[in-house]
């Protein structure tokens, strides 16, 4: 028996009048941002010392009594006491905290459409990266430098995230001024510093959603880009969810100031409402709409502006505009009011009615930032060339370093219970490094990684934790999208790329001296399939396409349907499949017929059964015999594995061999493929074996695995099933005029509308729809809303089918396997 079980069991016999600490498996690779040296304890977002339950706690109890239990008596003394080796951690060197402060890694995540590449474009040519600045679809037809990919230039779309560096000077962040001194802002010249910043550009369609998760499991911050009109909109709630899930520190910028009905406060109200935010502008515009000039600096109640060529020089004035100052004065207050909820020190002074400097707030600003209490909101236009070298010194002065992220990883030579094992950004610790992206480059496959301790150096050696392969790295570049530089080396807290390196994406990379391990990011599950295949004969390029785009995109799957013999693509939408197919025929020469497009249908059971079954098979001499006994019961999904179906063994006293329980685990698991009502794989179920029977000579591992199906299927069908379909959270942006006709499109589809806000010329219609009536909807909206319509899709879960349509489905299904 392993020890999981042995400490399990005995838990279950302790006496009641004995307090137990139940067994806690810790977090893994969880980031909390911490303000200390890498030798402070860490600090959790709350500000409380964070504490790792690894094992079984004893607690003593002076009480002489003796009590008794059914199984096995166990005293306090008896109980195991899991002891994990200390470790020395690395310690950061002078040089190692010198160029860690002035290191930042950020990504620009936004809903679509809401400016990200046009910023990343401005942000790009202020720091000198580029010579010139081109639009999205800008009539040069040269396209941003972000979108360095043939489809995103057609189509105005960021289909994969691009990563650059760029150096930018700024004041240092206040935290490191002494009391008393001067706060410099953008405007000003004077005690600038040299920061690098490593940033990736994502893309804002939720078909291509993994390209924001994996750059988020890498990034030490985030600027989440709003529209100033739209506000908060559905990826956006997406993106926020992403951040939370890593806990990555943010800034909010507002784009498009210049708009018409642009209202940054309404959008603030937004972060607040939706995203339960503590927000607050540092800014105020200058001028509205099309006569946008300037922001307002709240925190040191200075006027800026840009001018000369491209906006490329910032003026900063005390004469604050009379038609904007009595706002600036309300909104400073409002911003000292909520960093205060978030900020002892500075909740202190306001409590007291102290006065509050400049510089106060400012570190109030930092300190509340790095612990994620607090979202600081800049706006401008990047179209217009404004307020984009502010966030800039934003993102230096209030995101964190990579020394103040705080990293951990697992041990993959301890039990997996163990506690994490911090990871400290020094460069002379053993390396420890994550895979997060593939691509096809021209010299092999590109490899991104983030070094998150130790070195990497060109023609070094390194291991892969998962596979023990030993690798040399032949190459090592810089990124700048599409364009390359070659490095020498690179040290932790920092993002590169590498050539020639095979993987899979989420692997860890060390030296060799460590068994460190970190663990991949969450992957969210396909929504929909369709049939492909070439025209004409099938080439050789056809299966080498497949299988180059599912090892990039892990949200990209192919298998081949066992009934049709079809291969079947699935991906996260539409949008998402028709980008890859495009790409076959580009990249590949490989034109491609597809078919309609399939729903990812689920089947579930709604109420608990029992099962006893029993599988005999008697052909001369040894026949088959095993006996199950247990339940099968409803399920939902849990949050720390990301499972919504698990085999449970509840046997004692062994009348089932321990050898045939994975047998009867393997057929339930087998069951679970192919459903019994339309043939869709089967979710949120749980099958608990509790009792069953063997037989000295027949029973064996194949009777014990029909067993379990045929135990499965019996109480399956004893359980009530339905049939679940994917549902969608459509949101739908239009005219006001065509409100009506919107609503009316969306209940013909059975839609459930959530949410209706309406604004001056626009509405945004939030409604839940099936992923199965929503094929063809865009052109639909574009026919009724003259071309003006535009609406995006997220998956929110899957729920049971109409009794009407679950009664098709399940006659289509028969009448299929009729036909056979």
């Amino acid at each position: 028996m392993s020890s999981l079980p042995r400490i399990a069991s005995r838990i279950r016999s302790l006496p009641a009048n004995i307090p137990v600490t139940p067994l806690v498996r810790p977090t893994i690779l969880t980031r909390k941002p911490i303000l200390s040296t890498a030798s402070s304890p860490s600090i959790s977002p709350l500000g409380k010392p964070r504490t790792i339950s690894s094992s079984l706690r004893s607690t003593s109890s002076s009480s002489s009594k003796r009590s008794f239990s059914s199984s096995v008596r166990v005293r306090d003394e008896e109980k195991p006491k899991d002891e994990w080796p200390e470790r020395v951690l690395p310690v950061l060197k002078d040089s190692d905290v010198k160029r860690l402060k002035r290191q930042r890694n950020v990504g620009i995540s936004a809903h679509i459409d809401s400016g990200k590449t046009t910023l990343t474009e401005r942000i790009l040519y202020y720091t000198g990266r580029i010579r010139d600045i081109h639009e999205v679809r800008g009539r040069d037809a040269v396209g941003a430098k972000m979108d360095s990919m043939e489809l995103e230039r057609e189509k105005g779309i960021t289909i994969q995230s691009a990563a650059t560096f760029a150096d930018w000077v700024s004041p240092p962040p206040p935290t490191e001024l002494a009391e008393g001194a001067t706060l410099h802002g953008t405007g000003s010249e004077e005690g600038k510093e040299k920061y690098s910043i490593n940033i990736i550009d994502t893309p804002g369609h939720v078909d291509f959603t993994i390209e924001v998760e994996r750059a988020l499991r890498v990034l030490d911050g985030a600027v989440l880009v709003l529209c100033a009109v739209s506000g908060v909109q559905s990826q956006t709630i997406t993106v926020d969810r992403q951040m939370r899930r890593y806990n990555v520190p943010r800034l909010a910028f507002i784009n498009k100031m210049d708009r018409a009905g642009s209202n940054p406060f309404r959008v603030i109200q937004q972060l607040r409402g939706k995203l339960k935010m503590n927000a607050a502008a540092l800014q105020v515009p200058i001028g509205a709409e099309g006569d946008f000039s300037g922001v307002v600096d709240l925190v040191r109640m200075k006027a800026l502006y840009n001018e000369g060529v491209k906006g490329n020089q910032v003026v900063e004035t005390d004469e604050i505009p009379e038609s904007v100052r009595a706002l600036a004065e309300e909104k400073r207050a409002e911003l000292i009011e909520q960093l205060s909820e978030a900020d002892e020190t500075l909740c202190d002074l306001f409590l007291d009615e102290s006065p509050i400097t400049e510089l106060d707030i400012a570190q109030a600003l930092r300190r509340a930032t790095v612990s994620l209490k607090f979202t600081p909101v800049f706006m401008g236009s990047a179209i217009k060339n404004t307020g984009v070298q502010a966030l800039l010194d934003g993102v230096c002065q209030y995101l964190p370093d990579p020394n103040e992220v705080h990293n951990q990883a697992l041990d993959a030579a301890l039990p997996p219970q163990a506690p994490p094992v911090p990871l400290v950004p020094a460069a002379d610790a053993p390396l420890v490094g994550l895979a997060f992206k593939l691509e096809e480059g021209r010299y092999g496959q590109l490899t991104y990684m983030r070094v998150y301790q130790g070195e990497l150096k060109r023609g070094g050696v390194i291991y892969n934790a998962r596979t023990g392969k030993k690798v040399k790295v032949p190459r090592l570049v810089r990124m700048h999208s599409d364009e390359m530089e070659d490095v020498e080396s690179i040290g932790a807290g920092e993002i590169c790329a590498m050539f020639g390196v095979e993987c899979s994406s989420g692997d860890t990379f060390t030296d060799g001296s460590t068994t460190f391990s970190m663990t991949s990011m969450f992957v969210p599950e396909p929504v929909i399939s369709l049939s492909i295949r070439p025209e004409g004969n099938e080439t050789p390029n056809f299966s080498r396409a497949l299988n180059r785009f599912q090892k990039e995109d892990p949200t990209f799957r192919v298998h081949v349907d066992s009934e049709s013999q079809e291969t079947i693509i699935s991906g996260m939408g539409e949008l998402h499949l028709d980008i890859y197919v495009e790409r076959m025929k580009r990249e590949y020469n490989v034109a491609c017929v597809t078919g309609k497009p399939r729903v990812a249908f689920r089947e579930t059971i709604t109420e608990e059964s029992k099962f006893n079954y029993t599988h005999k098979k008697q052909s001369g001499g040894s026949g088959q015999f095993g006996r199950v006994i247990g339940k099968l019961e409803p399920m939902e999904m849990d949050p720390d594995t990301n499972k919504d179906t698990a085999f449970e063994n509840r046997i004692i006293g062994g009348n089932i061999p321990n050898q045939f329980i994975p047998a009867i685990e393997k057929g339930f698991q087998e069951a679970l493929d192919r459903g019994l009502l339309t043939g869709h794989p089967i979710s949120g179920c749980r099958f608990v074996l509790e009792d069953g029977s063997a037989h000295s000579v027949d029973s064996n591992e194949l009777a014990f695995r029909l067993a379990a199906i045929g135990a499965f299927r019996e109480a399956f069908q004893k359980s009530k099933p339905v049939i679940l379909e994917p549902v969608m959270t459509v949101e739908v942006v239009a005219p006001i005029e065509f409100q009506g006709n919107v609503i009316g499109a969306l209940n013909q589809r059975k839609g459930t509308i959530v949410d209706t806000e309406v604004r001056d010329d626009e509405f945004t219609l939030t409604a839940e729809v099936a992923l199965n009536d929503m094929f063809g909807y865009s052109s639909q909206l574009r026919g009724m809303t003259q071309g003006k319509g535009e609406f995006s899709m997220e998956y929110k879960n899957h729920q049971p089918v109409m009794p009407n349509v679950q009664r098709d489905m399940m006659d289509a299904f028969r009448k299929k396997q009729l036909s056979k």
